[in-house]
């Protein structure tokens, strides 16, 4: 017998949402709070009960929160501390809880391994009587022994198993998926690896198989290292319509987290309607996102720092042009697996400039002397272009100066020299607004064209204004550098107008929360 509109066996796990918002709360109010915001675009919740100091004060609202919704799919869940949770009760009061959430409603209950373990046989028939059962187990130092680990789950019977690891490389997200990939025709299984690094398998996991993954409310409400935000994994990777035949791209770098690139790339393959996915891949080693470029497989890679100079002796091939700047930005993998590099930064520092200035003849400053200056330099002097090269350290500029046919600048000549451009290609700056490359007295051009992008005002930036340059933002080069890339990668071309819009909120967003981080200091202190 079944009480209220509780029915006791699930849909297959394909008709479940892919994603489920976890909630919590300090308290009752604040839980049940967020639960009522979250319901209206979410159908499938879970309950972290162990986030209360009593859970059972919550579950009446819960009952009645059921009740008013018949659309909502829920999970309860009380982690122990002993598994990674907050619930300090012992495995009978645990048992206890979960079985009064099924009862008033909660459609599945998670039961970690290590509380299974020490049920009786029919306490966990009885349980499973009540709602469907999530047999859990997270492992918070590496993704080991998979097959195992599910060997020991399935002695409990269980409507789900959930193997959660931590990924310590990128490959642990590989080892993940092709674990769902083999054993998910045969269980029900949630498969996924938390940590930075772990980030991706949030998302192609239920490619290999996971019969859904769990999301945050927003970035301060996060159950687990890597939880990435339900309205990310919606809006800008569609996980929802992501399937075996999605496509995976990616960018690569360490750090990688700041990077806008999926934001921009995931809103151009959505306008053209490309099934696919654009991801960010914190590598810690290239031998490690190598080998995960060929396992996952993946289609196409944005490169950034440290990984642009290093990863060409790794490439098939590579056109003439990247490999005379010596660094690769975009790499393509075909159909048998080879591996083929291009440079779009060029093209990034070119389209912006076309739109402005006849570049012939024109007298442009270069500040630096690595990949992004190499890239800048190179496609400057093949549209005929007086360059000239300025770096802190001497040597790089004059190794750069020679290969490309450019000249030395000396900064002690800056202030009395003009250019028509002058284009920071240097890393000052970046991520502050108090270094800027030059003093204002050396700012003598027509146009300062900054790379750097956040933030969107620079020191540089600002002296320039003052000077009464026009100023090239580094967001415009960003994003034809990305438009370059998405059109080697998808053959179609890129919707420029819609990516600038996505980076500029993006920027907007990000500039806002700094500022308003900055405002809760200030008012603590």
């Amino acid at each position: 017998m079944t009480t209220g509109n509780y029915v006791p066996r699930l849909l297959p796990h394909h008709h479940l949402p892919k994603v489920c918002v976890a909630v919590t709360g300090t308290d009752p109010v604040e839980m049940m709070a967020k639960a009522e915001a979250l319901a209206r675009d979410n159908s499938f919740l879970e309950f972290r009960l162990d986030y209360l100091t009593r859970p059972a004060l919550v579950l009446p609202r819960i009952k009645r929160f059921m009740e008013y919704r018949p659309h909502v799919m829920a999970i309860a869940t009380c982690r122990r501390a002993i598994a990674g949770g907050k619930f300090r009760g012992s495995v009978a009061s645990e048992l206890d809880v979960l079985s009064k959430a099924a009862a008033a409603g909660c459609q599945l209950v998670d039961l970690e391994l290590q509380s299974a373990v020490r049920c009786k046989p029919e306490q966990l028939k009885r349980l499973r009587g009540r709602a469907a059962v999530i047999i859990s187990y997270h492992d918070f130092r590496g993704t080991r022994k998979l097959e195992e680990t599910l060997e020991k789950m399935r002695k409990f019977p269980a409507d789900f198993y959930k193997i959660v690891g931590t990924a310590t490389a990128l490959y642990d997200n590989v080892t993940m998926m092709k674990f769902l990939e083999k054993e998910s025709d045969r269980h029900s299984l949630i498969g996924v690896c938390m940590g930075e690094q772990g980030i991706i398998s949030r998302i192609l996991g239920v490619r290999a198989g996971s019969a859904f993954t769990f999301a945050a409310i927003s970035a301060d409400d996060k159950t687990a290292p890597g939880q990435m935000t339900a309205q990310d994994l919606r809006s800008t990777y569609r996980i929802e319509q992501v399937d075996a035949a999605t496509r995976v791209y990616g960018v690569a770098g360490d750090p990688v987290a700041h990077s806008l690139s999926p934001a921009i790339m995931n809103a151009a393959l959505r306008r053209e309607n490309v099934n696919g996915v654009y991801v960010a891949l914190h590598a810690k080693a290239l031998k490690d996102l190598l080998a995960c470029v060929r396992e996952i497989p993946i289609h196409g890679l944005s490169i950034t720092m440290p990984y642009k100079e290093a990863i060409l002796k790794y490439l098939d091939n590579t056109d003439s042009h990247t490999a005379k700047i010596g660094a690769c930005n975009t790499v393509v993998r075909a159909q048998d697996g080879k591996l083929y590099g291009f440079n779009t930064d060029a093209t990034g520092v070119i389209r912006p400039l076309e739109q402005r200035v006849t570049i012939e003849k024109a007298r442009i400053l270069v500040l630096g002397a690595g990949g992004a200056a190499r890239a800048a330099v190179y496609g400057l002097k093949e549209r005929g272009a007086e360059v000239y090269i300025l770096n802190r350290s001497a040597g790089p500029a004059q190794k750069l100066a020679r290969s490309a046919r450019a000249r030395m600048m000396k900064r002690a000549d800056m202030k009395k020299t003009s250019f028509d451009v002058i284009i920071n290609a240097t890393p000052v700056g970046m991520g502050n607004t108090r270094e800027s490359p030059l003093n204002e007295n050396e700012i003598n051009a027509r146009y300062l064209f900054e790379m750097i992008y956040d933030p969107a005002e620079t020191r540089l930036v600002k002296l320039a204004k003052q000077r009464g340059l026009q100023v090239i933002p580094g967001i415009e080069m960003f994003v034809h550098q990305a438009a370059r890339q998405f059109e080697i990668w998808t053959g179609k071309p890129a919707p420029c107008d819609d990516m600038l819009r996505v980076v500029t909120l993006a920027l907007q967003e990000r500039a806002a929360a700094r500022n308003g981080a900055k405002e809760k200091e200030k008012r603590i202190s």
